[in-house]
């Protein structure tokens, strides 16, 4: 089987919100949340996708799982558009696994009932084929068979996290979208779930779209990293060369960013530190505010998307060219 076989595509795809301006004027205004993204994501690939608070990732990610609907552009899921799944197929294909996992939960119910759910009403087997693969796949993710009677709040959150995992192999999706997936957990249990995620997407072939602040949690666990500002896209790259040699100074800045011993903290002579505002975007970049590269270009003029090798950008000065 081919490792670079797409398995998931969109072109274009953006979502604005209408917003009044307030109680009085009813005159609505469009709020910019993702705007006109391309990507794809391989077959057994691990795509991270990073960002500030607001730049668009989740509503991104949440667009390509169908939970939300773009306002315009393309999925594409195994070469077929999204809209011609049905709603209960769809979650066969894609499952997003919650940033809470507990919080999913119904907390009234045993674990075993909550897991069965998805092999009940999507995949339609009988109790006798639940009970076997509800056992099977709790022993994939390292958990004992007598958790299973017991209710949400009695675990730990590495274990929640791994019903969490446990709930969305269930579905037999190929495409697992991953919401912060350790960063509610302690440093040595986030290495043990980083470490089964690995193992599982090895062993069932498994594509991941990892959503996080973490950089270090991207760099672990994704072969290709998309770099988010301000609902656009700002450089894609493998990982690798992305940590190496970023091209874009906001993916430059998102790596200095990161504390580590003995660091100096610089601070920026720049004023902007905050994102744009979605309800008026700047004419030029929408970076060229916070940017310490920036030409007179940046002022007025939105940059195309450069395309070298395998990595892409929107800069008119990139870094390390």
């Amino acid at each position: 089987m081919n490792d670079k076989m797409q398995i998931l595509k969109c072109n274009n795809l953006s979502k604005f919100y209408s917003k009044s301006s307030s109680i009085f004027n009813k005159q609505s205004s469009r709020l910019r949340a993702v705007n006109k993204i391309n990507l794809e994501l391989n077959l057994k690939e691990s795509l991270g996708i990073v960002g500030e608070s607001g730049c668009g990732k989740s509503t991104l990610a949440k667009m390509l799982a169908g939970l939300i609907k773009p306002s315009s552009g393309e999925i594409e899921i195994n070469n077929r558009n999204i809209n011609d799944y049905s709603n209960k197929d769809l979650p066969n294909h894609i499952q997003y696994m919650f940033q809470d996992p507990i919080s999913s939960l119904n907390p009234r119910k045993t674990i075993y009932q909550s897991l069965s759910a998805p092999l009940k009403y999507l995949r339609k087997l009988d109790e006798r084929q639940i009970d076997q693969e509800i056992k099977k796949i709790i022993k994939e993710v390292n958990l004992k068979e007598e958790f299973l009677n017991r209710f949400p709040h009695e675990f730990s959150g590495g274990q929640a996290q791994r019903i969490g995992i446990a709930r969305v192999l269930l579905s037999k999706a190929k495409i697992i979208i991953l919401d912060e997936p350790v960063s509610a957990l302690d440093v040595s249990v986030q290495s043990q779930i980083l470490n089964l995620l690995n193992d599982l997407q090895k062993k069932f072939e498994l594509s991941y779209i990892v959503i996080s602040h973490d950089l270090a949690v991207i760099e672990a666990i994704c072969d290709r990293v998309t770099v988010m500002y301000f609902g656009e896209i700002a450089e894609q790259a493998k990982s690798k060369d992305l940590f190496e040699k970023p091209l874009h100074p906001y993916t430059s800045l998102l790596l200095k960013s990161v504390p580590t011993i003995n660091q100096k903290i610089k601070v920026s002579n720049l004023i902007e530190t905050e994102l744009p505002d979605p309800l008026n975007p700047p004419k030029g970049c929408s970076f060229n505010s916070r940017c310490e590269k920036r030409i007179e270009k940046c002022k007025n003029f939105i940059p195309d998307e450069t395309i070298i090798n395998d990595r892409n950008y929107k800069c008119f000065n990139p870094l390390n060219k």
